[in-house]
């Protein structure tokens, strides 16, 4: 089996192609100089020259805040460039997977959100996503599409990085407690992408860490187990207004995972551990 990874700059297509190359198999690492995700030619030539088997679709305009002034191209990046993608994977025969987010739920109530629940995207970067998802199920049938959401690894920016900078600085921080959610370990989720994209078990995913919390809950749990002494803050999403819209319930159901036999990832405190001995 040949599988493409894009976006393997980011965290989770740098650990994507990483159990890829732990698991011996032929592996196409495409980053951002290998094709323009704004210039579909670019994409359809670079993979038809390939030829993969499947192609793990990582990479993504993931500026939430950013894309509330340029929606045009976040929808560009994620919405058109996946289409695109999806097209040529048909063409191909090849399988795709589709990195989606919690975002594209319209992030109100306290349950869990099925797969197939509403879609109402708050922002303009879930609305590009929801496109995404919507161009992958249009064109192909071999595809999976696995939402993620609160994403760490040790390859990139993210909020276990910044919370440890800060807590070199601060005493006190705030942090908002009325968004809950789940974390996700790309070293815990690229195992499981790769042996997905390896069955025929298509579909809709949702795949994080278990367990819920909130950012403030996420925060002091990187403390506790890291050692820092900062005091964190609890305070409600009014108090840190941001240009885009954050849902408040970003918990996802993982009844699919089950359903088709896929191990459920580990607890997300666990991952924090695993993550704070990975960068030591």
């Amino acid at each position: 089996m040949k599988v493409l990874v894009t976006g393997i700059t980011g965290q989770l297509g740098f650990d994507v192609v990483n159990e890829l190359n732990r698991r011996n198999i032929d592996t196409i690492a495409a980053a951002r100089k290998d094709f323009d995700l704004t210039d579909e030619l670019s994409i359809a030539n670079f993979i038809k020259a390939h030829k993969p088997d499947a192609v793990i679709h990582c990479a993504a305009y993931t500026a939430v805040d950013k894309a509330e002034d340029e929606p045009e191209l976040a929808m560009k990046v994620n919405g058109t460039a996946t289409e695109t993608i999806a097209k040529v994977c048909r063409e191909i025969n090849a399988k795709m997977i589709y990195i989606s987010t919690d975002y594209v739920f319209p992030g109100d109530g306290d349950t869990p959100y099925e797969v197939n629940d509403k879609k109402n995207p708050p922002n303009a970067y879930g609305q590009s996503k929801l496109a995404g998802e919507n161009a992958v199920i249009n064109n192909l049938k071999k595809y999976f599409i696995v939402r993620i959401s609160w994403v760490f690894g040790v390859n990139g920016k993210n909020f276990v990085k910044t919370m440890l900078r800060l807590s070199e600085t601060k005493d006190k921080l705030t942090v908002v407690s009325d968004q809950i959610g789940s974390p996700t370990y790309t070293a815990d989720l690229a195992p499981l992408l790769v042996d997905m994209v390896q069955t025929d078990k298509y579909g809709i995913y949702h795949a994080t860490n278990e367990g819920f919390c909130s950012w403030a809950e996420f925060a002091a749990e990187i403390f506790r187990q890291s050692g820092a002494k900062t005091e964190v803050i609890p305070v409600p999403s009014s108090e840190y207004p941001t240009k885009a819209v954050r849902p408040k319930n970003s918990r996802l159901s993982k009844q699919s995972l089950d359903s088709a036999g896929f191990k459920r990832l580990p607890n997300w405190q666990d991952a924090v551990k695993r993550y704070l001995n990975e960068r030591t």
